[in-house]
Protein backbone atom coordinates (compact mmCIF):
# COMPACT_ATOMS: atom_id res chain seq x y z
CA UNK A 1 0.00 0.00 0.00
CA UNK A 2 2.85 2.40 0.80
CA UNK A 3 4.23 1.91 -2.71
CA UNK A 4 0.93 3.03 -4.23
CA UNK A 5 0.87 6.03 -1.90
CA UNK A 6 4.46 7.24 -2.26
CA UNK A 7 4.84 6.89 -6.04
CA UNK A 8 2.65 9.93 -6.67
CA UNK A 9 4.66 12.11 -4.30
CA UNK A 10 7.93 11.91 -6.25
CA UNK A 11 8.65 9.03 -8.63
CA UNK A 12 5.42 9.46 -10.62
CA UNK A 13 4.43 12.96 -9.56
CA UNK A 14 1.62 13.94 -11.95
CA UNK A 15 2.95 17.47 -12.53
CA UNK A 16 6.73 17.25 -12.22
CA UNK A 17 7.23 13.82 -13.81
CA UNK A 18 4.19 12.83 -15.88
CA UNK A 19 3.43 16.44 -16.92
CA UNK A 20 -0.32 15.99 -16.50
CA UNK A 21 -2.88 18.62 -15.54
CA UNK A 22 -0.87 21.47 -17.05
CA UNK A 23 -3.86 23.80 -17.54
CA UNK A 24 -4.73 24.23 -13.83
CA UNK A 25 -1.06 23.97 -12.90
CA UNK A 26 -0.11 27.00 -14.97
CA UNK A 27 -3.38 28.93 -14.57
CA UNK A 28 -4.09 28.93 -10.83
CA UNK A 29 -0.62 28.86 -9.24
CA UNK A 30 -0.23 32.62 -8.99
CA UNK A 31 -0.24 32.12 -5.21
CA UNK A 32 0.32 29.32 -2.72
CA UNK A 33 -3.26 29.65 -1.47
CA UNK A 34 -4.71 29.10 -4.94
CA UNK A 35 -2.43 26.12 -5.49
CA UNK A 36 -3.48 24.57 -2.19
CA UNK A 37 -7.18 25.08 -2.93
CA UNK A 38 -6.96 23.57 -6.40
CA UNK A 39 -4.82 20.68 -5.17
CA UNK A 40 -7.15 19.77 -2.32
CA UNK A 41 -10.21 19.89 -4.59
CA UNK A 42 -8.50 17.55 -7.07
CA UNK A 43 -7.31 15.30 -4.23
CA UNK A 44 -10.87 14.82 -2.96
CA UNK A 45 -12.17 14.00 -6.44
CA UNK A 46 -9.28 11.62 -7.11
CA UNK A 47 -9.77 9.65 -3.91
CA UNK A 48 -13.55 9.40 -4.17
CA UNK A 49 -13.64 8.57 -7.88
CA UNK A 50 -10.88 5.96 -7.54
CA UNK A 51 -12.75 4.21 -4.74
CA UNK A 52 -16.12 4.35 -6.55
CA UNK A 53 -14.73 3.14 -9.89
CA UNK A 54 -12.77 0.35 -8.23
CA UNK A 55 -15.93 -0.78 -6.42
CA UNK A 56 -18.03 -0.97 -9.61
CA UNK A 57 -15.30 -2.08 -12.03
CA UNK A 58 -16.60 -5.66 -12.32
CA UNK A 59 -20.17 -4.69 -13.18
CA UNK A 60 -19.47 -1.94 -15.75
CA UNK A 61 -19.49 -3.20 -19.38
CA UNK A 62 -16.21 -2.44 -21.12
CA UNK A 63 -17.85 -0.68 -24.06
CA UNK A 64 -19.42 2.02 -21.88
CA UNK A 65 -16.81 2.24 -19.14
CA UNK A 66 -15.49 5.69 -20.19
CA UNK A 67 -18.92 7.41 -20.06
CA UNK A 68 -19.56 5.69 -16.72
CA UNK A 69 -16.22 6.89 -15.34
CA UNK A 70 -16.93 10.44 -16.50
CA UNK A 71 -20.36 10.41 -14.82
CA UNK A 72 -18.79 9.16 -11.57
CA UNK A 73 -16.07 11.81 -11.71
CA UNK A 74 -18.56 14.56 -12.60
CA UNK A 75 -20.70 13.61 -9.59
CA UNK A 76 -17.82 14.10 -7.17
CA UNK A 77 -16.68 17.28 -8.93
CA UNK A 78 -20.18 18.73 -8.52
CA UNK A 79 -20.15 17.86 -4.81
CA UNK A 80 -16.73 19.45 -4.31
CA UNK A 81 -17.75 22.52 -6.31
CA UNK A 82 -20.89 23.05 -4.23
CA UNK A 83 -19.02 22.53 -0.96
CA UNK A 84 -16.34 25.05 -1.97
CA UNK A 85 -18.99 27.52 -3.08
CA UNK A 86 -20.65 27.20 0.33
CA UNK A 87 -17.67 27.03 2.69
CA UNK A 88 -14.46 28.12 0.93
CA UNK A 89 -13.36 31.77 1.08
CA UNK A 90 -15.07 33.74 -1.66
CA UNK A 91 -11.78 35.09 -3.01
CA UNK A 92 -10.37 31.57 -3.36
CA UNK A 93 -13.48 30.19 -5.05
CA UNK A 94 -13.57 33.08 -7.51
CA UNK A 95 -9.83 32.75 -8.24
CA UNK A 96 -10.17 29.06 -9.09
CA UNK A 97 -13.28 29.78 -11.13
CA UNK A 98 -13.91 27.46 -14.07
CA UNK A 99 -11.00 25.19 -13.15
CA UNK A 100 -13.02 23.48 -10.41
CA UNK A 101 -15.71 22.18 -12.84
CA UNK A 102 -12.95 21.35 -15.33
CA UNK A 103 -11.59 18.72 -12.93
CA UNK A 104 -14.09 16.46 -14.73
CA UNK A 105 -11.80 16.41 -17.78
CA UNK A 106 -8.52 16.56 -15.88
CA UNK A 107 -6.35 13.85 -17.41
CA UNK A 108 -4.92 12.95 -13.99
CA UNK A 109 -8.34 11.93 -12.65
CA UNK A 110 -9.55 10.02 -15.71
CA UNK A 111 -6.08 8.55 -16.25
CA UNK A 112 -5.93 7.07 -12.74
CA UNK A 113 -9.48 5.76 -13.11
CA UNK A 114 -8.65 3.91 -16.32
CA UNK A 115 -5.04 2.94 -15.68
CA UNK A 116 -5.33 1.94 -12.00
CA UNK A 117 -8.74 2.00 -10.28
CA UNK A 118 -10.41 -0.09 -12.98
CA UNK A 119 -7.83 -2.85 -12.46
CA UNK A 120 -7.22 -2.86 -8.69
CA UNK A 121 -9.07 -3.22 -5.39
CA UNK A 122 -10.69 -0.46 -3.41
CA UNK A 123 -7.94 -0.05 -0.80
CA UNK A 124 -5.14 0.12 -3.36
CA UNK A 125 -7.14 2.58 -5.43
CA UNK A 126 -7.73 4.73 -2.34
CA UNK A 127 -3.99 4.96 -1.62
CA UNK A 128 -3.23 5.58 -5.29
CA UNK A 129 -5.69 8.48 -5.39
CA UNK A 130 -4.37 9.85 -2.09
CA UNK A 131 -0.74 9.71 -3.24
CA UNK A 132 -1.39 11.19 -6.67
CA UNK A 133 -3.61 13.89 -5.18
CA UNK A 134 -1.04 14.85 -2.57
CA UNK A 135 1.71 14.89 -5.19
CA UNK A 136 -0.41 17.19 -7.34
CA UNK A 137 -1.18 19.42 -4.35
CA UNK A 138 2.44 19.68 -3.24
CA UNK A 139 3.56 20.57 -6.76
CA UNK A 140 0.91 23.29 -7.06
CA UNK A 141 1.71 24.74 -3.64
CA UNK A 142 5.44 24.77 -4.42
CA UNK A 143 4.88 26.49 -7.76
CA UNK A 144 2.34 28.92 -6.35
CA UNK A 145 4.48 29.72 -3.33
CA UNK A 146 7.56 30.36 -5.46
CA UNK A 147 5.67 32.62 -7.86
CA UNK A 148 3.95 34.49 -5.03
CA UNK A 149 7.22 35.10 -3.17
CA UNK A 150 9.09 36.24 -6.28
CA UNK A 151 6.19 38.49 -7.25
CA UNK A 152 5.53 40.28 -3.96
CA UNK A 153 7.74 38.86 -1.20
CA UNK A 154 4.79 37.11 0.45
CA UNK A 155 3.69 33.52 1.11
CA UNK A 156 0.10 32.43 1.75
CA UNK A 157 -0.72 36.17 1.58
CA UNK A 158 1.59 36.88 4.53
CA UNK A 159 4.15 39.58 3.75
CA UNK A 160 7.59 38.15 4.50
CA UNK A 161 9.50 41.18 3.20
CA UNK A 162 7.63 44.29 4.40
CA UNK A 163 9.71 46.71 2.32
CA UNK A 164 8.73 44.94 -0.93
CA UNK A 165 6.33 47.59 -2.26
CA UNK A 166 6.29 47.00 -6.04
CA UNK A 167 5.14 43.61 -7.35
CA UNK A 168 7.20 41.77 -9.96
CA UNK A 169 4.34 41.24 -12.41
CA UNK A 170 6.14 38.68 -14.60
CA UNK A 171 5.74 36.03 -11.91
CA UNK A 172 1.97 36.48 -11.75
CA UNK A 173 1.52 36.13 -15.52
CA UNK A 174 1.56 33.12 -17.85
CA UNK A 175 5.24 33.55 -18.91
CA UNK A 176 6.25 33.50 -15.25
CA UNK A 177 4.34 30.25 -14.73
CA UNK A 178 6.16 28.61 -17.65
CA UNK A 179 9.55 29.84 -16.44
CA UNK A 180 9.13 28.59 -12.87
CA UNK A 181 7.67 25.25 -13.99
CA UNK A 182 10.58 24.79 -16.41
CA UNK A 183 13.10 25.45 -13.63
CA UNK A 184 11.28 22.97 -11.35
CA UNK A 185 11.32 20.29 -14.06
CA UNK A 186 15.01 20.90 -14.80
CA UNK A 187 15.91 20.65 -11.12
CA UNK A 188 13.94 17.46 -10.60
CA UNK A 189 15.44 15.80 -13.68
CA UNK A 190 18.92 16.81 -12.55
CA UNK A 191 18.41 15.22 -9.13
CA UNK A 192 17.01 12.02 -10.64
CA UNK A 193 19.88 11.77 -13.14
CA UNK A 194 22.50 12.22 -10.40
CA UNK A 195 20.77 9.65 -8.21
CA UNK A 196 20.69 7.15 -11.06
CA UNK A 197 24.40 7.70 -11.78
CA UNK A 198 25.31 7.10 -8.12
CA UNK A 199 23.42 3.82 -8.26
CA UNK A 200 25.05 2.86 -11.54
CA UNK A 201 21.74 2.98 -13.42
CA UNK A 202 20.39 4.80 -16.45
CA UNK A 203 17.67 7.32 -15.68
CA UNK A 204 14.44 6.78 -17.59
CA UNK A 205 11.67 9.31 -16.90
CA UNK A 206 8.28 7.87 -15.91
CA UNK A 207 5.53 8.25 -18.48
CA UNK A 208 1.82 7.58 -18.76
CA UNK A 209 1.83 5.95 -22.20
CA UNK A 210 -0.17 3.27 -23.96
CA UNK A 211 1.62 0.48 -22.07
CA UNK A 212 -0.28 1.41 -18.90
CA UNK A 213 -3.58 2.54 -20.38
CA UNK A 214 -6.27 1.20 -22.69
CA UNK A 215 -8.44 4.30 -22.71
CA UNK A 216 -8.59 4.30 -26.53
CA UNK A 217 -9.60 0.66 -26.67
CA UNK A 218 -13.32 1.42 -26.68
CA UNK A 219 -14.43 -1.21 -29.16
CA UNK A 220 -13.25 -4.29 -27.30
Amino acid sequence: MMKEFTKGLWKENPVLVLLLGMCPTLAVTSSATNGLGMGMATLCVLMCSNVAISAIRKIVPKKIRIPVYIVVIATFVTIVDLLMQAYAPTALYEALGIFIPLIVVNCIVLGRAEAFASKNGVLKSLFDGLGMGLGFTLALVALGGTREFLASGSLFQIKLIPCWDIDFMLMTSAPGAFIILGLFLAGMNLMNIRKAKREGKSYKPATMDCSSCNICDLGK
